[in-house]
């Protein structure tokens, strides 16, 4: 005949599960969980975390000998060198230099190329003599001297349009620049519109001696410009000449 434990009527939950078990059962019969873990006496945990003082035990050694390992790894990380990169560093190669072509081609200058010289549109012509009916000079020359006659003409492709123009004198000094003997306002002179030519005739001594009183442009080589002014100030003709001793 077999015997078996008393049974009461008390029960008691399964803290993992919540299933009702007899008071005297060591695991829950829903989820095989034990019923007092700890063993006899022990009380049921309370909550979802164990509490009693082995399992706290169990947990604590488990958490430092993580701490333990973490640093560890790292003091080891410290003591290890560097891990030497495998993927070789290119060497800089020089770049080429240009150098100047031996054909001689020019390059490109430092200094702002200058503007250039608009075109006149007439010509000036320069002598000792001029024709009264056509305004030409019929004797030419650049150079002047004391008892030479100073003549000049003008000649445009179209007529003047106005019946003024103005003569302007610059004298060249030894390092080229140019210095003005006469302004244009002084030089202002008749002109008929409709003519497309004008000449004039002058002493040379006046040019150079000046006269009453006034002072002469001395001698040297001269620039003679004429403009004329139609909207806007335009320079017609240009012309060099010398006067001599």
């Amino acid at each position: 005949m077999l015997a078996f434990a008393p049974m009461t009527g008390d029960s008691i939950e399964c803290f993992n599960c919540g299933r009702s078990n007899p008071s005297w059962a060591q695991v829950c019969r829903s989820c095989g969980v034990p019923m007092r873990p700890g063993g006899a006496g022990a009380r049921p945990p309370s909550g979802p975390f164990p509490t009693d003082r082995n399992s706290l035990l169990s947990i604590g050694a488990a958490l430092a000998t993580m701490g333990l390992a973490v640093v560890f790894g790292l003091l080891l990380s410290r003591m290890l060198p560097e891990a030497v990169s495998v993927i070789p560093t290119p060497t800089p190669q020089p770049t080429a230099t240009l150098v100047p072509s031996p054909s001689g081609a020019a390059t490109q200058s430092a200094e702002p190329t200058p503007e250039p010289t608009p075109e006149l549109i007439g010509t000036m012509t320069l002598g000792f003599e001029r024709n009264e009916s056509t305004d030409e000079v019929i004797d030419i020359s650049d150079t002047f001297g004391h008892g030479d006659s100073f003549c000049h003409a003008i000649s445009l492709p179209e007529p003047f349009g106005v019946d003024t123009y103005q003569e302007e004198v610059l004298k060249v000094r030894p390092n080229g620049d140019l210095r003005i003997v006469q302004r244009r306002q002084i030089g202002t002179l008749p002109v008929d519109a409709g003519a497309s030519s004008v000449s004039w005739c002058n002493p040379a001594d006046l040019l150079i001696d000046g006269i009453s009183g006034s002072d002469g442009w001395g001698t040297g080589e001269f620039v003679l410009r004429a403009y004329r002014r139609s909207g806007g100030l335009e320079l017609l003709a240009e012309g060099r000449f010398t006067l001599v001793d």
